[in-house]
């Protein structure tokens, strides 16, 4: 019996006693749920205790009062609007709430702009997942991130805590929710200014706006309800490689309409077009032939820009940078932002092109070098490179001079002569000439020495008749040697006046033979010769000399009186 007892006291105390409690002391719950009228009668550290005119004075939590972080602004003697919770709690104290009573009422004029399709004022104070949390004047409402601006925000951080319009998307007030969107009140009001702005828009008029974003190729400025585009190269008349080196989002511009079509509703901007052409009189400010300063703006494969002034920039193109470079990627030669002499070498206004020149401010090597070196000067130098035509030497750091192997020795073939040198010996030779256009220099190691033929082919001429020593028998002819230092060739059909005697086999290396010059080649040091030549002319002085085939001798008869003639005057 005890535990039945004890059971149903139990039961009793769990699900009744509440009940039968307020039978007991006769409450009257009419109030709870309901918003009632009170006046603060005083304040303590926690609560505010409002009289309601009901039996007992109710108290509220202070901090229901203001925002969270505000001090709230309640005085004793003000008149609120409360919500009851509990008509006596055990304390027999009625329990209030200011927040529920807003809540209350921000409820019921939501629903009315709601159905209205009216926008609400509303601050952003807080962020929750997928977005963001909204006090409606006591209503909490949840604002999407997607509708919080008509493009993607970055930093929220300026719209927070700051009152503003909401229009009201889907509510339910038994589950206690709302969505509300940002971006349809912006949608809306920017469809207003935007038609309000594109009626009266036109070409060439001069506009406030705030960059709203940034590419690669350019700015999108919002001019007050439109979107226009300021291009990249439209931003300022020097070069700018990025947008972002010049404007960032938010940033406050003034822009010019440089073209809008109406159908399109498509509006390109321009802030350079409302400051000063700095290509006017550029001809006269950079004349060709003047020196300038400058500073690389950009490189590329075929040269350098470089500004002379903002907005002027000019192209140094690749063969125009170095003397001695060639086939040098302009990146080796100079870099991006260093500061360089150059020279103006065109301009042309009209295409806004300046062509200007970096090794023209230098002097040129090869000039130096034809001054200080005259043509017959010796100079000296390392091999730098050994051809299959000669050796080039080096004469400073940047210019060579060429050796050809036919200027190596005065004797020896070139092919021979090369192999008596290699790369990075020293090496002295003559300046044989230097032309400074074509920028060649042209070395002579044989003319350090006179050439032992020089004496040869100044005696020698053509027609005259001399002794060669055979030197070497070949099919189709024999080489010879004259006055031991010129070399000389007779050909086969030279070898003698009669074919059946044409044979080089005849002849023998050491012999000598007489034969005439044919031709005389200075510069190879080479003179060609005839045997056949000089035998038809003496036959044609022994005709001269001791008759005429029209006489009835023969040519055997002349020659032979002519040899036995010869012969007595030489034993006489």
């Amino acid at each position: 019996m005890a535990s039945a007892t004890t059971q149903t006291t139990d039961h009793f105390r769990g699900e009744d006693f509440a009940s039968l409690l307020d039978e007991t002391l006769g409450r009257d719950t009419g109030f709870d749920g309901s918003v009632v009228r009170g006046r603060v009668v005083r304040l303590t550290d926690d609560h505010v205790i409002v009289d309601v005119g009901l039996k007992s004075e109710g108290r509220v939590a202070l901090r229901e009062f203001a925002p969270p972080g505000v001090k709230p602004e309640v005085q004793p003697g003000d008149v609120v609007e409360l919500y009851v919770e509990r008509y006596e709690d055990r304390d027999g104290s009625i329990v209030l709430s200011r927040e529920k009573a807003r809540r209350e009422e921000a409820w019921t004029s939501l629903e009315k702009a709601f159905e209205s399709n009216q926008r609400v004022n509303g601050t952003i104070y807080g962020r929750v997942k997928g977005g963001f949390t909204v006090d409606l004047g006591g209503a909490m409402a949840f604002l999407p991130g997607s509708q919080v601006d008509i493009r993607p925000v970055r930093d929220v951080g300026p719209l927070m805590g700051v009152p503003q319009p909401f229009q009201i998307l889907k509510m339910d007030r038994a589950r206690g929710n709302i969505v509300v969107s940002r971006r349809a009140v912006l949608e809306e009001t920017r469809a207003e200014q935007r038609s309000e702005l594109i009626q009266g828009l036109t070409e060439g008029m001069i506009l406030d706006g705030v960059v709203k974003n940034i590419t690669d190729y350019g700015a999108f400025v919002d001019l007050g309800g439109v979107d226009g585009l300021l291009h990249v190269t439209d931003i300022a008349w020097k070069r700018i490689n990025h947008p972002s080196e010049a404007l960032q989002i938010g940033q406050p511009v003034r822009v010019q309409v440089i073209r809008f079509n109406p159908d399109t509703q498509r509006i390109s901007l321009g802030m350079k077009q409302l400051e000063a052409d700095p290509w006017e009189n550029v001809a006269l400010k950079y004349p060709p032939g003047a020196r300038f300063t400058g500073r690389v703006t950009n490189i590329t494969d075929y040269g350098a820009f470089v500004e002379l002034e903002p907005g002027v920039e000019g192209l140094v193109h690749v063969s125009e940078m170095s003397w001695t470079k060639k086939n040098v990627h302009p990146g080796k030669i100079v870099a991006t932002s260093q500061e360089v002499d150059v020279m103006v070498l065109d301009v042309d206004s009209a295409k806004r092109r300046i062509s200007l020149g970096l090794k023209q401010v230098q002097r040129n090597p090869w000039e130096q070098f034809a001054e200080e070196n005259k043509v017959g000067s010796t100079v000296e130098g390392e091999i730098r490179n050994i051809t299959e035509f000669g050796l080039f030497i080096g004469l400073s750091a940047d210019i060579d001079g060429m050796v050809h192997m036919s200027d190596l020795s005065w004797d020896e073939a070139g092919e021979e002569a090369m192999k008596g040198y290699e790369k990075g010996q020293v090496v002295k030779a003559k300046v044989l000439d230097v032309d400074v256009e074509k920028e060649r220099i042209s070395l002579g190691i044989k003319q350090l020495q006179e050439d032992p033929a020089a004496d040869a082919l100044a005696s020698i001429q053509k027609g005259s008749i001399v002794t060669c020593i055979v030197t070497a028998v070949q099919t189709n002819g024999i080489e010879v040697k004259v006055d031991e230092v010129l070399s000389g060739f007779i050909r086969r059909a030279e070898l003698a006046r009669d074919k059946a005697e044409q044979r080089p086999e005849r002849f023998a290396v050491g012999e000598r033979v007489d034969a005439k010059v044919i031709s005389v080649d200075r510069v190879a040091r080479k003179v060609a010769l005839t045997i056949k030549g000089r035998e038809m002319e003496e036959d044609k002085q022994a005709i001269n000399d001791y008759g005429s085939a029209d006489s009835g001798a023969s040519l055997g008869d002349i020659l032979g009186a002519a040899i036995r003639r010869r012969n007595t005057e030489g034993e006489g």
